[in-house]
């Protein structure tokens, strides 16, 4: 079984990806209602067994997106106001989530891939989103991205 990467090597590849400081700290785990305007992101072994779940609150989705598209701030608050990601940020989003892949690639364990991404306002799998919510081999970080701002981050782990 993986283990959990540790919140430095979360903050250097979200630094690495973005091209500018990030600050991480632990936080709260998530309860339901932060689900219901994330993104939520089921990576499986090559079973297709469901190993890992992360999630993104739509401050972090938003601010993420934009700043790895080159996105002004502004057009990540409107996306927050909106309550939803455009397009493009999605698109982003979902490369993030496939980038984040390589932190749970571990040597001689199985290898993960992304299996699927989605977005604020699609519908996640209960077994998915119910994992994200589970006590156990999970990390649960605020992320603070320079010139952006902060949203939540969770990474849970199959027992």
């Amino acid at each position: 079984m993986s283990t959990l990467p540790a919140p430095k090597a979360i903050k250097d590849l979200f630094e690495d990806m973005l091209g500018r400081g990030v600050t991480v700290g632990i936080t709260d785990p998530a309860v339901a209602e932060n689900l219901r305007k994330a993104v939520v992101a089921l990576y499986v072994d090559s079973t297709r067994k469901l190993t890992a779940v992360v999630g993104f609150d739509l401050h972090l989705a938003s601010f993420a997106g934009a700043a790895i598209g080159l996105i002004p701030a502004g057009g990540a608050e409107a996306s927050i106001e909106d309550g939803e990601l455009t397009p493009m940020l999605s698109d982003n989003v979902r490369e993030i989530c496939n980038i984040l892949t390589g932190l749970l690639n571990q040597q001689d364990l199985p290898h993960l891939k992304l299996y699927e991404a989605y977005m604020p306002g699609e519908t996640a799998p209960a077994d998915a989103t119910t994992r994200l919510l589970a006590l156990g081999a999970r990390l649960d970080l605020k992320v603070e991205i320079a010139g952006y701002g902060t949203g939540r981050f969770w990474l849970s782990l199959a027992g």
